[in-house]
């Protein structure tokens, strides 16, 4: 997508971020069951705006990507960690979600990281070709770690370099 904005994420994206997470939830990347009201605040506990880059497409969040820490513990400080990553529907296949994993990861670089890690869901394959196209690396597999939609899946752990 040409001119694709990323930005920190505002309180007043709360509403649009939530809707987008609600309209991209699938058995595909997330662990936890479908969405269902009442809705959690989609910004809370340790992930408030602070923790998310957006992406700007035609005056309406078309992603985000949430950064964090792994652990709270601070020999891990020096690591970034990819907590999620959602695209609209309308916006994929077009350098949405590659906008954001580079932009998370000079996030990570800007805040002293050394190291940025993610854990994704062994049959992503969309998503595990992108982060491998970024650098990114299988560090750890646990297989079968979750039963989501009838089937077990494979939790990957993936890393990678910041310096």
């Amino acid at each position: 997508m040409p001119d694709l904005p990323i930005r920190a994420a505002h309180h007043s994206d709360e509403r649009e971020l939530a809707l987008l997470d609600r309209d991209t939830w699938s058995y595909l990347h997330a662990v936890g069951p479908p969405p269902q009201p009442p809705y959690e605040p989609f910004f809370g506990g340790r992930f408030g705006p602070s923790a998310h880059l957006v992406a700007e497409h035609g005056g309406r969040l078309v992603g985000y990507v949430r950064l964090g820490r792994p652990t709270e513990l601070a020999p891990n400080a020096h690591v970034r960690q990819i907590c999620g990553l959602a695209v609209s529907e309308e916006a994929r296949g077009r350098g949405v979600g590659r906008a954001l994993v580079r932009a998370a990861v000079q996030e990570a670089r800007d805040r002293g990281a050394r190291r940025i890690t993610l854990r994704v869901l062994g049959h992503n394959t969309p998503a595990r070709a992108l982060y491998e196209s970024e650098g990114f690396v299988v560090e750890g597999v646990q297989p079968e770690e979750f039963f989501l939609g009838g089937r077990y899946v494979d939790d990957v752990l993936m890393g990678r370099s910041l310096l």
